[in-house]
């Protein structure tokens, strides 16, 4: 039975560098029976990470190997392995799966439970069940803006900028064949001739043609191999320029001193002892008179006395 209990925090302990290792997973297009989903995972001996969307909802699970313990007894009673390798045996379901090319021997299922999504994996080991549910949560804002919102929209201007240089490229060869014709070339084949690139009937050619077709190519197929490394290629760069702020945090960090180390300070000259040392040089009426002074001397700054004197 799904309970909200299973489903930890991603910020809980140990998991902030499972949630870093998942940011450059690629999403990965599932189905479950007649639904599609987009679906990325990553699997270490300290627990596991899964990240799920229909494109309306996003849902996770963060488990620790303590729940995957505990969770194995349950459904496996008739298995009895070490923890990371179940692990192992987890990853090496959902990768397959991940890659489009599931195990025949795997079957998995899903269903809405409670305000969550439960998927149901169902396969063998050695000949014995081998059963696992992953009881998934809704994502927070914060996870589903950092694994999906950010990096589309830096992918979609990555497209853009690769765009515009492919038209500017295009304009630079029109130029070139241009210059080949007012110099006497001519095409050897004349099927091979096309019509100077023009970047406005282009765009509106693509959105009145193109882009219907894309639209209708059906939500499974949001990311195509492509795009799948152009994601990893932006989370890559998100995951090095944030390892670099932190490095910069630290260096920047002051140093301790003796104010923030707790050290006393030096306390600052009475009004007693400021007195002493104006007196200090003069002779009492009774004694003789003292011997001129050099003009050329001057007076040694006296060493204050405090803690580390």
């Amino acid at each position: 039975m799904w309970c909200c209990c299973v489903c930890r925090s991603p910020r809980m302990e140990g998991s902030e560098e499972l949630e870093s290792s998942l940011l450059t997973q690629p999403w990965a297009s599932v189905c479950f029976g007649e639904s599609a989903f987009l679906a990325k995972a990553c699997f270490r001996d300290t627990g596991y990470i899964l990240l799920i969307s229909d494109l309306s909802s996003v849902w996770y699970e963060s488990a620790d190997t303590e729940a995957v313990r505990q969770r194995s007894k349950e459904l496996n009673k008739r298995l009895t392995v070490h923890v990371s390798s179940f692990l192992h045996r987890l990853r090496n379901l959902m990768c397959p799966l991940l890659s489009g090319q599931p195990d025949t021997t795997t079957s998995f299922s899903c269903h809405d439970a409670a305000g969550g999504l439960s998927l149901h994996v169902k396969s063998e080991v050695s000949g014995l069940p081998f059963y696992w549910d992953f009881h998934c949560c809704p994502a927070p804002v914060q996870m589903v803006s950092r694994h999906l919102v950010r990096p589309l929209i830096r992918m979609s201007l990555a497209l853009q900028y690769q765009v515009q240089e492919l038209s500017s490229l295009l304009l630079q060869k029109d130029a070139e064949i241009e210059d080949y014709r007012e110099s006497g070339a001519a095409l050897s084949r004349d099927r091979l001739r096309t019509e100077p690139f023009q970047e406005e009937k282009f765009q509106e050619s693509f959105m009145a043609e193109s882009l219907p077709q894309i639209c209708s190519a059906g939500e499974g197929q949001a990311f195509a191999s492509a795009l799948q490394q152009l994601y990893v290629a932006v989370t890559q760069q998100e995951a090095k320029q944030a390892r670099k702020r932190q490095h910069s945090e630290d260096t920047e960090s002051p140093t301790p001193t003796a104010e923030t180390a707790g050290e006393p300070h030096l306390p600052p000259p009475s009004q007693e002892d400021e007195t002493a040392t104006s007196s200090e040089g003069t002779t009492p009426t009774s004694s003789p008179a003292p011997k001129p002074r050099l003009p050329a001397a001057k007076a040694k700054p006296k060493k204050a006395k405090g803690l580390f004197s």
